[in-house]
């Protein structure tokens, strides 16, 4: 997806969290709409390298790099892949570290329901619980989240899953970039805590870092106004 852009500005590619689609950045293509905005999809390979490889197949020459949550993790492996490409990062909710076995066992009990049928169960019971702040518009929020998974699908969310299951470390990478960053996270992020994103902080002391209230791991969907004024900050300084 995309939209057109002026000339001369460096053009914004967007990656989604997992079972997310385009929707997630709604408010930020309407918003950022002087410069080309493109959100790639990231659902046709089970390994975070072949995700980011058809990433670069298909972006800009040079771009300005934003990903929130598994979105960050491909993000992440971009940067790897091709530091010479990305002008500008952006990391949203998201994890630099390699999958814990706590975590992959858990996924793997996840798949196991999904193949079997279990797919709105597992998103409404183990995943959507952990989504959102406690806001006003909470269940329409929600709502979306489902309709976007639904929408992808279980061949999707099985995927994702082997990809993060086994997604490279990526301290290494962040500590060798040093061109304009934003790290920034909902306050109450339950998936990826705070300390995940201070740890980014560490391996970037360059980056700017901005915690967002009333936010927890979607604050492109719950607070889009915040959002939308941190990327223009860090798209234009």
């Amino acid at each position: 997806l995309g939209s057109g852009g002026c000339a001369g500005l460096i053009p914004l590619l967007l990656l989604p969290g997992m079972m997310c689609d385009a929707r997630l950045f709604a408010a930020q293509v309407a918003a950022i709409n002087n410069r080309g905005v493109m959100v790639a999809p990231i659902t046709a390979h089970d390994s975070v390298q072949a995700l980011a490889a058809q990433v670069l197949a298909q972006a800009p020459e040079r771009f300005a790099l934003a990903g929130l949550s598994m979105g960050g993790i491909v993000a992440m492996e971009v940067l790897r892949q091709s530091p010479q490409r990305v002008e500008r990062l952006c990391l949203m909710d998201t994890n630099p570290l390699a999958e814990h076995k706590n975590m992959s066992d858990r996924r793997e009990a996840q798949m196991k329901k999904v193949r079997t049928g279990g797919l709105v169960r597992v998103l409404r019971d183990e995943m959507k619980p952990n989504y959102l702040y406690d806001g006003t518009n909470r269940q329409e929020l929600l709502d979306l989240c489902m309709d976007m998974a639904l929408g992808l699908g279980e061949d999707v969310f099985i995927r994702q899953s082997l990809a993060l299951q086994n997604r490279p470390d990526q301290r290494q990478t962040l500590e060798q970039y040093n061109r304009p960053t934003l790290i920034l996270h909902g306050v109450d992020d339950r998936l990826c805590p705070a300390q995940r994103h201070q740890l980014i902080k560490q391996l970037m002391p360059h980056a700017d870092y901005c915690a967002i209230a009333a936010a927890g791991h979607l604050p492109t969907l719950e607070q889009p106004q915040e959002v939308n004024r941190l990327l223009s900050a860090w798209l234009e300084g």
